[in-house]
């Protein structure tokens, strides 16, 4: 609302349409990352932790107890062809699923994580909502590891193309083979903790979030 002015609401604007999907994300069911079994569809999901990582205690505080109130990573998963502006209308498959397990494959390699720690909750959206919904959630939430701590989700970028340099993900959590393979970075993982620290205590939507 402007000073004296009523703007009416408007549901299809694209900021209450992506709100739409985020919310529906919100309400699906929490599974474990440990435990998902494969089914078909694309779309956006939330990662949850709840372990006892130092560095992330503020977020596990927000999730133990079944309140999952603080996604440490928000991401999506589209058809074959969508990142392209390919419209397709066939069945996009597991992609959602393939995501999410390969995200749990990153956790196992990690030496100072557990995937049993991991949980998840996702929403199968027709892609054209799909990047709505996952920009609405990030903004919403500005989980770690889409705004400090990148890298989590990279693929090996394969034979000849090791030039560049290691994701802070990585540093944080050394394991991922390919990623030994890149350039070291100047951070240590004890100031990216220090750094998290200092980002979770004063950057936290999440603590007082009912949404």
């Amino acid at each position: 609302m402007t000073k004296g002015k009523i703007i009416p609401f408007n549901p299809l604007d694209k900021y209450n349409l992506g709100e739409s999907v985020g919310q529906a994300m919100l309400r699906q069911s929490v599974l474990s990352m440990k435990k998902l079994q494969p089914f078909d569809g694309a779309g956006i999901y939330a990662i949850y932790y709840t372990g006892n990582f130092k560095a992330y205690a503020r977020i596990t505080a927000a999730n133990i107890g079944n309140k999952f109130k603080a996604p440490i990573y928000v991401g999506k998963a589209v058809p074959k062809g969508s990142r392209k502006g390919i419209y397709n209308e066939l069945s996009p498959g597991k992609v959602l699923f393939n995501r999410l397990k390969q995200h749990g494959k990153s956790i196992e390699q990690a030496e100072n994580l557990r995937i049993e720690d991991f949980y998840c909750r996702f929403l199968i959206v027709d892609d054209i909502w799909i990047p709505l919904g996952e920009s609405l959630l990030i903004s919403r939430f500005n989980p770690l590891w889409n705004k400090l701590v990148d890298g989590f989700g990279n693929h090996d970028p394969g034979k000849g193309r090791h030039a560049g340099v290691c994701p802070r993900w990585d540093v944080l959590h050394p394991g991922r083979p390919w990623a030994n393979r890149l350039n070291q970075r100047e951070e240590t993982a004890n100031q990216i903790e220090r750094e998290i620290i200092s980002y979770l205590r004063n950057d936290s939507p999440f603590e007082n979030d009912d949404m």
